[in-house]
């Protein structure tokens, strides 16, 4: 378990950008893709965390929790600015980005009828859930679990498990 205080906005975004970096480059065993389960309260940090992950794959959209479509598929670019990061993710060969907002889901089947299992079966693919905790039964026993809590003023805990 890693646990990671954050005084600002900007400090979570380095965290998060860091965390990208390092997962991009560690080896991964080859079942399914890289499924990341964010958690915790409205205004935690999930969705900060979510745009500087997403900046660093290459994403060029601009990342907006996906709340009344669920979910937002973005290609993730063969080159980036960052040549290091390049040569990572050429050898990890991740190809799509989802970012899944399941707040305003009632059952997992809601999302099992999106095409989630064919979604987290690909090694390609990362997969980022916001609000994981309402889909818990059906995340994969693999997936990265990141948990937010709003300290006081602009602090937030950020725990990854």
């Amino acid at each position: 378990m890693n646990k990671f205080i954050s005084n600002n906005p900007e400090e979570s975004k380095k965290f998060a950008q860091d965390f990208a970096e390092k997962i991009l480059t560690e080896k991964r065993s080859k079942k399914g893709a890289l499924v990341l389960a964010l958690m915790g309260d409205l205004g935690s940090g999930k969705t900060t965390f979510t745009q500087a992950f997403a900046e660093v794959l290459g994403v060029r959209e601009k990342i907006k929790s996906p709340t009344f479509i669920i979910f937002r598929k973005h290609e993730i670019p063969a080159r980036s600015a960052r040549a290091q990061l390049w040569r990572a993710r050429q050898k990890s060969k991740f190809k799509y980005f989802y970012h899944f907002d399941v707040y305003r889901i009632h059952s997992e089947k809601e999302i099992l009828n999106l095409g989630w299992e064919e979604i987290i079966k690909n090694q390609a693919d990362i997969v980022l859930v916001e609000w994981a905790d309402k889909i818990e039964k059906i995340l994969p026993k693999n997936c990265v679990k990141i948990m937010f809590k709003h300290l006081k003023g602009d602090k937030r805990e950020i725990t990854i498990s």
